[in-house]
């Protein structure tokens, strides 16, 4: 079996794959203060709790944007799996050409989301992901990184009203049934969501407009995508394991 971790800003995702099927997988907070025993302990017990055997992982691979975790991360798993992670970086086998001034600047979980959209769906697509940082990709047909560029989440937009603004309150992300609200917690929740789909229609549609194509897939995935297009009418795919799966490809890729 495979063990695939995805490390972002607010949260990682770990997933394990028999075969190509992916059997178990769970979402945490991401905190930097653990230690390698902690966190060679702490993915036990995941496995404990679900059933899955840690004799029967052959293989891990990890993708992260966060530093400080990957010296406890990777030193639980050698320490606790007895297995040499494989890090998504730079050099990798990837089957995509990255257009950029830096291609070794390009996040890691960037690289990823692409690979597995242009493996699974194929270009040209838009692969958007929502978290901490909203990232909009373009592949082509020739399986070539573009352009693309980052806006700030929903949920980093929600903290800085909240921690900015003194009496503003924190509230739960989600879409307004009415654009016309009639309370504060209302408010800033079509302010957020509204304002979000609105630069996403607008992104999409200007991309598609100076690309000159028209009929661009757009494949989204992260946390929140679900709350930018709850009825499926921006979004022609919505896939929330995508970087899961662009992980076990890239390791699949890279394993000889």
């Amino acid at each position: 079996m495979l063990l695939v971790i995805d490390v972002g800003n607010t949260n990682y995702v770990l997933g394990v794959y028999r075969g190509d099927k992916l059997i178990k997988c769970w979402r945490m907070a991401t905190g930097d203060n653990r230690t390698a025993d902690e966190t060679g302990i702490f993915i036990h017990g995941l496995f404990d709790a679900s059933g899955v055997n840690a004799k029967d992982i052959e293989a891990v691979i990890i993708s992260s944007v966060v530093p400080d975790i990957m010296y406890s991360l990777t030193q639980g798993i050698r320490k606790y799996l007895g297995i040499e992670p494989m890090i998504v970086s730079a050099g990798m086998k990837t089957g995509i050409v990255i257009k950029r001034d830096n291609p070794r600047a390009v996040g890691a979980d960037r690289i990823v989301n692409m690979v597995a959209a242009n493996e699974i769906y194929g270009g040209p697509a838009i692969v958007i992901d929502y978290g901490t940082a909203n990232t909009f990709d373009v592949i082509n047909e020739k399986s070539e990184f573009i352009t693309g560029f980052i806006t700030p989440g929903i949920s980093t937009c929600a903290d800085a009203l909240y921690q900015r603004a003194a009496q503003l309150p924190k509230v739960e992300i989600k879409k307004p049934k009415s654009i016309v609200v009639k309370n504060t917690v209302g408010s800033i929740q079509a302010g957020l969501v509204l304002g979000h789909i609105g630069q996403t229609r607008y992104i999409i549609q200007e991309l598609k407009r100076e690309l000159n194509l028209p009929d661009m897939k757009v494949i989204a995935t992260g946390g929140l995508a679900r709350v930018i297009d709850p009825d499926r009418k921006i979004f022609d795919v919505l896939d929330p394991v995508l970087t899961l799966k662009g992980l076990k490809i890239l390791y699949q890729k890279n394993k000889g």
